[in-house]
């Protein structure tokens, strides 16, 4: 019994032992048998991140130069633009220089003075060419009384039905009868009204007393206010109290000669963007009084003279004595109904604008896009202010100075926001003002 589990007991450990053998036969045997197996060395991590930094900055060089040398129209056309946007302002010439070539910057900037110098000698004389059709809108009803009559036929751009259906909504707007209508949602906190034109525009204000109808005019990347002023004599061009020196803000100067309306004047020296306002750019008549030295060879002068139209003239041309109020600037947008501006005419640049123009019924249009603002309007250019004054029947137009200067002001609060949101207006020298009914 005992040999037997001996037996058994030495089997047993002669099998353990074949088997641990056979174990280690087949366990790898590494190259340094007395050191224990290393992992591979993995390239040095800053290599790595060296070489995906060369890589992101090769593709930006190659997007760069692309974007700066391609030829493909629709890139160009927005280089282009970008570079004139940048040039045209005082203070941001550097978002092109650091980016773009010189030689390209000088070709476009010389393509705008070109433009320029191609509208000297074209001035206004009022012989406008009617083979278009007046803007109108007939009432699709007749009118019930006199007074009625009277008002749609001022307001002629009037939506009747959607007028009509805000009319029923709120019955007291009748309550001083139809020479008294006041509606006024054209705040910067408003939302504007529910009547429309028969362009299909939103309305923003209408106020029969002062003959002023306001409506928002908006595009992709755009939102601005139009002003049509109906009675032309009541415009003017206002000073600031302390023009030479310092100007005001637009409210100020439209609130001390008793306005309902104001806008953008004239532009003023503005070094480094922060110029006082009190410097003219150019010459200035307000209410017959001279201010300012003419502009060169090239810039236009807006006319306001005794028979209350308004005349586009050559800056360094004499001022004739018919002439009660003038700014100069440019483009001239409109003269004699022909429109001066498309997408070749050197202005393409998308900023706020000003521009005044006068329809073929007289009526003083004031425009006025707001810009640089993301999220709510980045501007246009002059081609699509120019479209937009044609449509509202403009025969005379011409743009102002726009950028930072672009405000429009009615009744006691601005209607379009500063593209600097920490003020409401810049200091101004001077300002179109649309004078209060007594």
């Amino acid at each position: 019994m005992r040999r037997r589990n001996t037996k058994k007991g030495v089997l047993s450990i002669k099998l353990f032992g074949s088997k641990s053998r056979r174990r280690d036969k087949e366990k790898p045997v590494s190259e340094d048998s007395g050191a224990p197996n290393k992992k591979k060395k993995k390239p040095h991590r800053g290599l790595r991140i060296a070489s995906i930094l060369l890589t992101i900055v090769l593709v930006l060089e190659g997007l760069y130069c692309f974007v700066v040398f391609t030829e493909i129209p629709a890139i160009k056309n927005l280089r282009e633009m970008y570079i004139e946007t940048a040039m045209s302002t005082m203070s941001h010439h550097w978002l092109a220089e650091w980016f773009f070539p010189q030689y390209m910057i000088d070709e476009i900037v010389q393509r705008t003075e070109d433009a320029r110098n191609a509208q000297a000698g074209i001035i206004s004389n009022w012989i406008v060419d009617n083979t278009e059709p007046t803007t109108t809108a007939e009432p699709s009803v007749p009118a019930v009384d006199a007074e009625e009559v009277a008002f749609y036929e001022r307001f002629w751009e009037l939506d009747k039905e959607s007028f009509e259906s805000y009319l029923e909504e709120n019955p007291n707007t009748l309550a001083d009868g139809w020479e008294n209508i006041y509606i006024n949602e054209a705040g910067l906190s408003d939302e504007g009204t529910s009547i429309r034109t028969t362009f299909g525009e939103q309305v923003l204000a209408i106020d029969a007393k002062n003959q002023i109808l306001l409506i928002r005019v908006e595009g992709s990347e755009y939102i601005g206010v139009l002003a049509v002023a109906k009675d032309p004599s009541k415009l003017s061009c206002a000073p600031s109290s302390y023009i030479g020196s310092s100007g005001q803000q637009l409210g100020t100067i439209a609130e001390n000669y008793g306005a309902v309306l104001g806008m953008t004047g004239s532009g003023f020296i503005d070094e480094g963007g922060t110029g006082s306002g009190g410097i003219l750019a150019g010459y200035a008549m307000c209410q017959g009084k001279s201010y300012g030295y003419h502009y060169p060879y090239g810039y236009k002068r807006l006319e306001l003279r005794e028979d209350n139209r308004l005349y586009i003239n050559d800056a360094n041309s004499s001022v004739p004595d018919t002439v009660t109020d003038a700014v100069e600037f440019s483009p001239a947008l409109i003269v004699d109904g022909t429109v001066l501006i498309d997408q070749f005419s050197g202005w393409n640049a998308i900023n706020p604008r000003a521009c005044i123009g006068q329809s073929d019924r007289e009526e003083i249009l004031m425009l006025v896009i707001e810009g640089r603002l993301l999220g709510r309007s980045l501007g246009t250019d002059v081609e699509e202010c120019a479209g937009i004054l044609k449509e509202h029947g403009a025969v005379q137009a011409m743009n102002l100075d726009g950028g930072t200067s672009a405000i429009m002001w009615f009744d006691g609060e601005y209607v379009t926001k500063c593209s600097n949101t920490a003020i409401s207006s810049r200091a101004l020298p001077n300002a179109w003002v649309y004078d209060r009914a007594e």
